[in-house]
C-alpha cells in the first residue's frame, strides 16, 4: 500500500468561509498514481471544518445562516474570557463561538477511491470551512491506497 500526504495553503477572506477544494483534492489523488484507495481530507486547526455537500450559492448562504443561529457570535463563551484562563497558548482573539462551530462540522472527511476517481456524486464538492478568517490556514490531504 502507498501513502502520500500533501500540505496546501488556502486563504480565506471572511470570518466564516466554505472554500471548495475538490480540485485541489483532485490534484493530489492524480500526482499519487493511486486507483483504489480512499482521500483523506484534514484540517489542524480547532476553529476549521472539512464536509462535503452541494456547491450552490444559496445553499451555502443557508449553512451560513445555520451556523450563526447555531453558535452566535454576539453570545458570551468562556473560552474568550482571557484574563480568567491561565492558557498562554491564545492568540487574543474572540473565537469561542469558532471552536464550537468546528466541534458541529468536524474537522476531516474520507472518500473512497475507486479507479483512480474520487467517489462523489456529480453534485458532492469537498470544503475546508475557515470559522476564524480572515487568514492564512492549511489543511491535509493524504491518499492511501494501491
Amino acid at each position: 500500500m502507498k501513502i502520500i500526504t500533501e500540505e496546501i495553503t488556502i486563504d480565506s477572506t471572511t470570518q466564516v468561509e466554505f472554500i471548495d477544494v475538490t480540485g485541489r483534492v483532485e490534484d493530489v489523488l492524480e500526482k499519487s498514481g493511486i486507483k483504489n484507495g480512499h482521500v483523506t481530507i484534514f484540517a489542524p486547526h480547532t476553529t476549521m471544518g472539512v464536509v462535503i455537500n452541494h456547491n450552490e450559492p444559496m445553499l451555502m448562504q443557508d449553512f451560513m445562516r445555520m451556523l450563526y443561529r447555531l453558535v452566535p457570535v454576539e453570545d458570551q463563551y468562556s473560552h474568550d474570557l482571557f484574563e480568567l484562563r491561565r492558557d498562554t497558548r491564545s492568540d487574543g482573539r474572540s473565537n469561542g463561538h469558532s471552536h464550537l462551530k468546528s466541534v458541529i462540522l468536524g474537522v476531516s472527511e474520507t472518500v473512497p477511491v475507486t479507479k483512480g476517481q474520487l467517489l462523489l456524486s456529480d453534485i458532492q464538492s469537498i470544503f475546508v470551512v475557515d470559522l476564524d478568517g480572515a487568514r492564512t490556514r492549511n489543511f491535509f490531504v493524504q491518499v492511501s491506497g494501491v
